[in-house]
């Protein structure tokens, strides 16, 4: 026995734990595949071992005794091979070696469990559900969404998260910590899954792609709002008019109507806006920027909907049908002033004389005779009492 395990036994003994450490072949720990051999149960978490000085290391795991000090360091363990794993870290030896890749690991769990990854192996499967994983504690972690449990809890907020490692993400957003930056631009995040999802914006990549239209998205929760359409689903309801809509932000949109809340506010004028897209749109006025662009020609506009209407000119579609005759139109408008043609209705009077008009284009061609008219009359006057020299 080295100094250091007399230097552990003297400070305490199994009998001084209340624990008994006599054979108990017929007690069986239903997580461990057993054989008619004696084994050694420990009585504090049913662990099974084949041989007593197992079992005696094991114990180790339940006191506050960490008898094995490093002597680089202050990490101390409560068994010997722990304490020699570290030390690994100071030397850098890695003697567990992967067959599959140039990977090496200082103990050799780390390397079993680094194999998964090659073979896909799970080995680990919840009992509730037929999910399966790689690693026990990540198969724990899975166990507590079924259990409710949250043990890891905020001291800022009410936060309570399945994970220390949800906690440590959500801490962030009280210290304003964001270590996963952008290479690309001057963008921070607090998770590295945002960071990840926001260099999509600079590599255009669109992983998700919908198996109906094969459009394809840059992010999930995106592509399952977009099935929404496909499927008529709209689970978002106003509660005080009979809208729906497939996404939230489209609700939280529509609800400003009812309240006529407008947060988005022109910081050059006093215009503002229900709608974010409304106040970018309204933007562009005072800045003249035109993003939409013509491929065929050097058009430019503000909205992609004059850039579509725009692009008819070059193809020939007319897609405003008229239902009363053949006639066909590029523009929703156009199509509206056609259809008075169709009716009695006679919209546009004129204010000087009682003619009356379907169309407005009528009404400012017959406002131009009564222009002429006056200029003629006003000519005459001027002829008749001109002064004689």
């Amino acid at each position: 026995m080295d100094s250091t395990e007399k230097t552990f036994t003297s400070h305490v003994t199994w009998e001084d734990c209340g624990v008994d450490l006599s054979p108990k072949s017929e007690i069986k720990h239903p997580l461990i595949r057993h054989t008619e051999e004696e084994t050694y149960t420990c009585e504090i978490c049913d662990a099974v071992f084949s041989q007593k000085s197992n079992l005696h290391t094991h114990m180790v795991t339940h006191t506050k005794q960490k008898p094995y000090k490093c002597k680089i360091c202050d990490a101390t363990f409560a068994r010997k091979w722990d304490l020699k794993a570290h030390i690994r870290i100071h030397t850098g030896e890695k003697p567990y070696k992967c067959v599959f890749c140039d990977a090496a690991f200082c103990q050799k769990g780390e390397l079993q469990r680094h194999i998964r990854k090659h073979t896909g192996e799970k080995p680990y499967q919840c009992g509730l559900c037929e999910a399966a994983f790689s690693h026990r504690s990540t198969l724990l972690q899975h166990i507590r969404m079924h259990k409710g449990e949250k043990p890891y809890k905020c001291e800022v907020c009410d936060a309570a998260f399945t994970q220390s490692s949800g906690l440590q993400i959500h801490l962030r957003k009280h210290t304003g910590e964001k270590p996963y930056k952008c290479e690309l631009c001057d963008a921070a995040f607090c998770q590295k899954g945002e960071l990840q999802t926001h260099i999509r914006k600079h590599t255009g990549e669109k992983p998700y792609e919908c198996g109906i239209c094969e459009t394809a998205f840059s992010h999930r929760s995106t592509l399952l709002e977009h099935i929404r359409i496909h499927k008529g689903e709209k689970p978002y309801k106003c509660e005080i008019c009979d809208a729906a809509f497939t996404q939230r932000n489209g609700l939280q949109s529509h609800l400003r109507i009812h309240t006529g809340d407008k947060p988005f506010k022109c910081e050059f004028c006093d215009a503002a806006f229900s709608q974010k897209g409304g106040l970018q749109v309204h933007i562009r006025k005072h800045t003249g920027e035109k993003p939409y662009k013509c491929e065929l020609c050097d058009a430019a506009f503000t909205q992609n909907g004059g850039l579509q209407v725009h692009i008819r000119k070059h193809t020939g579609a007319k897609p405003y049908q008229c239902e009363s005759c053949d006639a066909a139109f590029t523009q929703k408008g156009d199509l509206q002033k056609h259809m008075v043609t169709h009716t009695t209705e006679k919209p546009y009077k004129c204010g000087i004389c009682d003619a009356d008009f379907s169309r407005k284009n009528q009404l400012q061609t017959h406002m131009i005779l009564h222009t002429r008219s006056h200029a003629s009359k006003n000519e005459s006057d001027t002829d008749y009492f001109m002064p004689i020299m």
